[in-house]
């Protein structure tokens, strides 16, 4: 089974390299079966299109987007729930900003959580910004979250937020006094090992481990009026320095599989994880929003246009970031996929991910069904 994953995984990756739907890409997949678990994996492409370019490997680190939310502040905040630091029906935004009209004041952990609080999807704030580090870009753009108007009644309905977890990410910092980055690896990755493969990239920090050239590049920006390399693709989290709730964390495929491969078995009652109970783990993989795909800071697949195709089970969970990443967990038939791209080089308008995701997890699928 596992040569006939391989060689399909080769070939669909080989064949959005040919399309033009990234530049470069690391993608996995694992497979449990009579709990023995298989592996394959994928490498290739460039990290970036120019003369600059170096090939792509299982380490070479890929900008996360939107996967922080599930695999940071998810985690996070479910180790403050474990440990009595949080609870779900507390009202997130007072301890952040006082004398809250009462409708914001009414909005829980649960409700950022699930994405049905009442705000926005996103605000483009940072085109009111100059481009530059500045200790004051935090609480300014904070300050513009909780004046934003609410768009829904709180609880009517889930609709995905940038907003919503980038509170979560400065709630979880005042509630520990720990900056999320440091509570993310010392809480989360450094019992797996893989705090120096998952991790955030401050901006007024020093790496020495890796060059910046074998990292995946993103969007030549046109606000900071440059190719982007081993700095955040995300501007919010620019302005903050690399670190927020929603954005900023980057990985190795070996890194995020692993990660997802705990979780998985931690659902299944294979394993544990010192950070939070498993039962902990498995309320927040459930959905309870009938009218949303959310679960807990992880999405579920939407039938007839989920990313992940029409072969992942209902109760699978997953999520996408917005430079080209994804994974997708099938506890039902104990399936992991993991595709890292940088589909935003050299620009967003690259949209061919879009129809591709789903053929890919179908095909991906397919294969592995045939072969069970």
């Amino acid at each position: 089974m596992k040569n006939q994953i391989n060689r399909k995984l080769s070939e669909l990756c080989r064949q959005g390299l040919e399309e033009g739907v990234f530049c470069g890409v690391s993608a996995a997949v694992s497979v449990t079966r009579h709990g023995v678990r298989s592996r394959s994996w994928f490498s290739g492409g460039r990290t970036r299109s120019d003369a600059h370019g170096q090939p792509v490997k299982a380490e070479t680190f890929f900008d996360l987007a939107s996967l922080t939310k599930p695999l940071c502040t998810t985690l996070c905040v479910l180790h403050l729930l474990e440990t009595g630091q949080m609870r779900l029906c507390q009202s997130g935004l007072p301890p952040l900003a006082p004398d809250l009209e009462p409708e914001k004041e009414a909005i829980t952990i649960r409700h950022l959580l699930q994405h049905s609080s009442g705000l926005p999807a996103y605000q483009p704030y940072f085109a009111q910004f100059n481009p530059r580090q500045s200790p004051r870009n935090k609480g300014l753009l904070l300050e513009k979250i909780i004046r934003e108007p609410i768009d829904y009644p709180l609880g009517s309905t889930c609709v995905y937020s940038d907003l919503g977890f980038m509170l979560l990410g400065w709630l979880i910092e005042h509630t520990t006094a720990t900056r999320l980055d440091h509570l993310f690896s010392t809480v989360i990755t450094e019992p797996l090992q893989i705090s120096s493969t998952l991790r955030f990239r401050p901006l007024n920090e020093t790496w020495t481990d890796e060059h910046t050239g074998t990292i995946a590049a993103t969007e030549k920006c046109l606000w900071r009026q440059r190719l982007l390399q081993g700095e955040v693709h995300d501007e919010h989290c620019w302005l903050m320095g690399g670190v927020a709730g929603h954005a900023g964390l980057f990985g190795t495929i070996e890194a995020v599989m692993r990660l997802c491969e705990r979780l998985l078995d931690i659902w299944k009652g294979r394993n544990s994880h010192p950070a939070f109970a498993n039962a902990l783990l498995r309320e927040a993989l459930t959905r309870r929003h009938q009218s949303s795909s959310w679960c807990l800071g992880f999405d579920t697949p939407t039938p007839g246009r989920s990313s992940s195709g029409h072969l992942f089970s209902a109760h699978s969970v997953g999520h996408l970031g917005f430079s080209g990443t994804s994974f997708w967990i099938d506890p039902e038939q104990e399936v992991i996929i993991v595709l890292l791209t940088n589909r935003v080089h050299p620009s967003r308008e690259n949209i061919k991910i879009r129809p591709f995701r789903p053929i890919f997890h179908d095909r991906l699928m397919e294969t592995i069904l045939a072969a069970s």
